[in-house]
């Protein structure tokens, strides 16, 4: 994966640091012993928001925590989570439903946890050229004579109508049943009165097309543009930069960011199973030392290293995309139709508004989108709500690795939330697309407020 050089330096800083690190305890993080497991591997899917794992391999603090990793790129996300499972992967770049999804058995089971959220926001909505010369029909320009954003769902649906009366499904993609993508683009058909479908695991159907207007089906990031172009699906929800590969590629049009959708959204987490965490505390902590760190490398200075992060993620061992195509939305910047470019500059953030903290109020919102989907058939009690978000998002093991960088003079305190605070609703979020406001302490009185979607004791 690496050149000669870069690993024949890997392994000499090893022999070095293996002659020292068991006998002297530096003074830097001496409460933190060393990593019970010091060789890891760890899997990430090819987009913008593996960065985090990324620059902590290449800025070298992976290593100043002792620990010898290697990435490797994972085929899709169920591969992905089924190796952490088998112990194929120490941990892996996970989607932030992904956790919650194997803990409460949807899908894989597995008892999942995170104590690290990677990023906020980064996703987009594209469809084909051909839907888009429809839909723009039905949107109002603004004073410059370009769309005005954000653009509603609504305008989608005479594209959804035209095609039911051909006797044709409106197909798009998403990445994964438990992914943000596919809660996302849910969320927003729902916004502008189309129902995506629902799911009905307890009568053995996982497809989420029950009652659809819009059929949603999974297909994997990469892959999203070549297979809008073929016609097999006609949008689709995906993560950077496979929504600007469109637009390079000429074949779609991106009509809206998750920023728009959800101001600050929680998105990616790091994940392992519980097992691990408890076998190699150390080494947990340690992992998160150093992608804490590289998080706030990649937003420190008002984003001022973006440009060095783009060229690591143009690599083919990591993203492996145009340095071009990614830089489009990592620099603070995000482009529509072709030469519509527009600033976007919280499109990416991995550590500012505690981007890092892994919120109860996160794993929340996901399970009400679990329950108003089907994927929850039944109604659980709000507290119910609360115990799973604690038992899977461990913001007591972030706190740890937390307190240790401002010990050691790393980051300071006002880095990070106030750890002696409560610290369970996500901060500085703005309003969701369709004005209804989120209320994580009673999750099913927020369920109940949309107008679309499973409600009460309502089963698919």
């Amino acid at each position: 994966m690496y050149t000669l050089t870069r690993r024949t330096a890997r392994w000499l800083t090893r022999i070095l640091l293996t002659a020292t690190f068991w006998t002297v305890s530096t003074g830097a993080h001496a409460e933190i012993g060393p990593a019970e497991k010091p060789d890891l591997k760890l899997g990430f899917i090819k987009l913008t928001d593996m960065a985090p794992l990324a620059i902590a391999w290449e800025q070298g603090f992976f290593m100043d925590e002792g620990l010898f990793v290697e990435l490797e790129a994972q085929a899709n996300w169920k591969v992905l989570l089924d190796r952490v499972i088998t112990g194929e992967l120490d941990g892996a770049h996970m989607l932030a439903g992904q956790p919650l999804g194997a803990s409460i058995g949807y899908g894989t089971r597995a008892d999942i946890i995170t104590a690290f959220s990677m990023d906020l926001n980064g996703n987009g909505i594209t469809v084909s050229n051909d839907v888009w010369d429809t839909m723009s029909q039905h949107i109002p320009d603004n004073t410059d004579g370009k769309p005005e954003h954000p653009i509603s769902a609504s305008a989608l649906l005479p594209v959804v109508e035209a095609a039911r009366d051909r006797g044709e499904r409106f197909r798009m993609g998403m990445v994964f049943p438990v992914s943000t993508h596919n809660y996302e683009l849910r969320y927003w058909l729902a916004a502008g009165g189309l129902n995506p479908g629902y799911y009905a695991p307890q009568r053995g159907d996982t497809s989420g097309t029950l009652e659809a207007d819009v059929h949603l089906s999974v297909t994997p990031p990469p892959q999203m543009p070549a297979t809008m172009e073929a016609g097999t699906i006609q949008g689709y929800c995906v993560g950077e930069p496979w929504n600007q590969q469109a637009v390079f590629m000429g074949i779609g049009v991106p009509v809206i960011t998750d920023y728009e959708i959800w101001p600050n959204n929680p998105e990616k987490v790091f994940g392992v199973t519980r097992q691990w965490a408890e076998d190699y505390p150390n080494t947990h902590l340690r992992l998160l030392r150093a992608m804490i760190r590289a998080a706030h490398w990649l937003d420190e200075n008002n984003n001022a290293n973006r440009d060095e992060a783009v060229k690591i993620l143009a690599r083919p061992s990591y993203v492996g995309a145009d340095e071009a195509v990614i830089a489009n939305s990592m620099t603070g910047t995000f482009e529509y139709e072709k030469g519509d470019v527009r600033e976007v500059p919280d499109f990416n953030v991995f550590f500012r508004y505690h981007a890092t903290y892994p919120y109860p109020s996160d794993a929340i919102w996901y399970l009400t989108q679990m329950r108003r989907w089907g994927q929850i058939p039944e109604a659980k009690p709000d507290d119910w709500y609360m115990e799973t978000a604690a038992r899977v998002y461990r913001a007591d093991i972030y706190q740890q690795a937390a307190r240790s960088l401002i010990a050691d003079g790393t980051l300071k305190a006002k880095d990070f939330p106030d750890f002696d605070a409560e610290n369970f609703q996500r901060p500085q979020q703005g309003e969701l697309i369709d004005g209804i406001a989120f209320t994580p302490r009673t999750p099913n009185a927020y369920i109940d407020s949309f107008e679309i979607g499973l409600k009460g004791t309502q089963t698919p």
